[in-house]
């Protein structure tokens, strides 16, 4: 009974990390319009509303982003300056690369290693580690981050947040190109 009860705790946890893996493929919004082109939208500046909600849905924190974007032939800087609804602030600078294969590399202060974006129709995903301080400790936490341009002003952002693939919560955004 016992052998039977471990092989079978052995196969759900299987089962849900297989599960956790799965993921859509950009290459599903190759048609979808408007085109991202991220030279062009993440170009001025752009406002952006959002939250993190933990893994039950309870809203944690909100916050509101500006964002002075601009490129210099395939690199982009997007400087980013967070104010949360607490009243604390936080700046982060993100470099991006278009690649020659069409792929983007981003790197930031608080990015571990490289962001690895892909661009199809009116998608964008980025997936990368981020340091994340909580309470005097700093967490490296996955990020699977879909972006979704609605039109020339509109861009949607979803991410999912994940430590050895357990979901911890979810940020939202809306970005405004002013």
């Amino acid at each position: 009974m016992k052998n039977s009860l471990k092989r079978l705790c052995c196969l759900l946890f299987g089962w849900i990390g297989l599960a956790g893996c799965a993921s859509v493929d950009i290459d599903k919004y190759r048609a979808a319009q408007p085109v991202l082109d991220l030279k062009t939208y993440f170009n001025g500046t752009l406002d952006a509303w959002g939250m993190f909600q933990d893994r039950s849905g309870e809203v944690i924190k909100r916050f509101h982003v500006v964002i002075d974007a601009s490129w210099k032939g395939d690199v982009g800087t997007l400087d980013e300056r967070f104010t949360y609804s607490d009243g604390s602030t936080q700046r982060r600078v993100w470099t991006l690369t278009r690649q020659p294969d069409g792929r983007y590399i981003g790197r930031a202060d608080d990015v571990v290693g490289e962001a690895i974006g892909e661009v199809a129709g009116n998608a964008l995903r980025w997936r990368y580690v981020m340091a994340l301080p909580v309470d005097g400790k700093v967490y490296n936490v996955d990020f699977d981050d879909w972006m979704f341009l609605m039109d020339d002003k509109v861009m949607l952002n979803r991410s999912a947040m994940s430590k050895f693939g357990f979901h911890l919560g979810d940020v939202t955004l809306s970005f405004t190109k002013r």
